[in-house]
């Protein structure tokens, strides 16, 4: 059967990601983010059925035990994994393709309250990380990284790693590295733009010490602006 297939991937899933995973057993009793998408995959079944409530209740059951909301309307592809996943949350129109791995705290949301397609569309091999918020009927291209916390509001090309607040695509990768769950090495967008100000500033105390009349200059100027402040 098909549901039993899908779980046999699920296991091995957790196992080829979490190095924490000792047996087969504890990964069936004790991994929450797989008892939420074999869940999901049950209210999906009801949702495709019009049977909604049926649909609702079950993906409400899910959030209760596992701290993990996924809308029975969401599609959700194989092999994918939600590491710690509490307090995810995966709205309704929401798209995931095969083999993406989403931490905890993540949100795939919409930005609105208008009806149709109003959440994102996420690719093949793609890495969400910790707390990040991706938001409206945008698309995460495949083999891309969202890094933590990060902001997403905007398409992301595919094999690229995003991160800040919001989104700025910081690093293209090569599609053959395949996944990287590295996610704690993501560069720091706020920490760059300290050291670039830092860099500039150091460059121009450099070149006020090499002209003594720009400094004498800079100073009027300085005495100026604070004569205008008062």
């Amino acid at each position: 059967m098909v549901f039993f297939k899908n779980l046999k991937e699920d296991i091995h899933t957790v196992f080829e990601r979490d190095p924490a995973a000792k047996s087969t057993i504890e990964v069936m009793l004790c991994y929450p983010g797989l008892h939420s998408i074999i869940m999901h995959r049950v209210a999906h079944v009801f949702y495709k059925r019009k049977w909604f409530l049926l649909a609702r209740l079950t993906s409400h059951l899910s959030r209760f035990l596992t701290g993990i909301e996924i809308h029975p309307g969401a599609i959700i592809g194989r092999r994918v994994f939600i590491d710690h996943g509490h307090g995810t949350v995966i709205g309704e129109t929401a798209e995931v393709g095969d083999d993406v791995t989403i931490y905890q705290g993540v949100t795939l949301g919409g930005t609105g309250k208008q009806k149709g397609k109003r959440h994102p569309t996420i690719h093949n091999n793609v890495v969400i990380s910790t707390d990040a918020q991706v938001l409206g009927a945008i698309v995460i291209g495949e083999n891309s990284k969202v890094g933590a916390g990060s902001v997403v509001l905007q398409d992301v090309p595919p094999n690229c790693t995003v991160v800040g607040i919001p989104g700025r695509v910081k690093v293209r990768k090569d599609p053959t590295q395949g996944i990287d769950l590295e996610h704690n090495k993501l560069s720091d967008p706020v920490a760059e733009i300290i050291n670039d100000l830092q860099e500039r500033i150091g460059k121009l105390e450099a070149l006020l010490q090499d002209h003594p009349s720009q400094r004498v200059e800079s100073a009027k100027i300085s005495e100026y602006d604070s004569k205008n402040s008062d």
